[in-house]
C-alpha cells in the first residue's frame, strides 16, 4: 500500500513537468496510397516533404539516373539554388551547390515528350545542348508552355506542392533567380528504400 501511495505521489509531482515537455517534431507526410514506391522520390526539406513520381514511361534513362544519384546520397543537403516565383524551383547540383555542377556520370541524351510543363511537373535542367541533362532538376511552380518539348519531363509531384511553394525564392526581378542562403533538400530517398 505504501508503494502504491509513493508511486501515485511521484506521478502527481511529475505530471506538471511532463505537461511542460516540448512537443515531438511533426511527423513527415505519409506516402500517398497506390504510389509506385520503386519509382517515387521523397525529398525532406526544412519546410516539409515533397514526393514525386518518376515518369519512367517518358524518360526511363533520366529516371534511372535520378534513382542512382539518390541512392548514392548525391542530393542530400543540396540547395534549391535557383527559385523564381511563378516559374520554378531548381536544385540537384551536388557537386558545386550553385547550379554550375553535375554528377560524375556522362550527360544524358534528351527524352523529350509532349507532356506540358504545368504546375508540379519535374523537369531535367540542361545547358544549351539538348543532350546535356545530368543531375539538376526543377519543379514547376506554374505553367510555362515555353518549355514544352524542349526539356525532359522526368516526374510529377504527387504530394507537397504546398512545401514547394514555401521554398525561399530569389528577389523579385532577379534575372538569374539565384537565391542567397537557399533552402535545401535535407534528405532524398527512393520511396521503396525508406525503412
Amino acid at each position: 500500500m505504501i508503494r502504491i501511495l509513493a508511486l501515485a505521489a511521484a506521478l502527481f509531482v511529475a505530471a506538471p513537468a511532463l505537461a511542460q515537455a516540448p512537443a515531438a517534431a511533426p511527423a513527415t507526410a505519409p506516402l500517398p496510397a497506390g504510389l509506385d514506391k520503386a519509382n517515387a522520390i521523397v525529398i525532406d526539406t526544412s519546410k516539409g516533404r515533397i514526393i514525386f513520381k518518376l515518369r519512367t514511361d517518358l524518360a526511363p534513362k533520366h529516371a534511372e539516373r535520378m534513382k542512382q544519384l539518390v541512392r548514392e546520397g548525391y542530393y542530400n543537403n543540396v540547395p534549391f539554388h535557383r527559385v523564381m516565383d511563378g516559374f520554378m524551383a531548381q536544385t540537384g547540383d551536388g557537386q558545386n551547390f550553385n547550379g554550375t555542377g553535375g554528377s560524375k556520370y556522362p550527360n544524358l541524351k534528351a527524352e523529350f515528350s509532349p507532356v506540358p510543363y504545368k504546375r508540379g511537373i519535374v523537369g531535367m535542367a540542361r545547358s544549351a545542348s539538348e543532350d546535356s541533362a545530368n543531375s539538376q532538376f526543377f519543379i514547376m511552380l506554374a505553367e510555362n508552355a515555353g518549355l514544352n518539348g524542349k526539356y525532359t519531363v522526368v516526374g510529377e509531384v504527387v504530394s507537397g506542392m504546398d512545401v514547394v511553394d514555401k521554398i525561399k525564392k530569389a528577389p523579385a526581378g532577379s534575372a538569374s533567380g539565384a537565391v542567397a542562403d537557399p533552402d535545401k533538400m535535407i534528405k532524398v530517398q527512393v520511396a521503396s528504400d525508406i525503412k
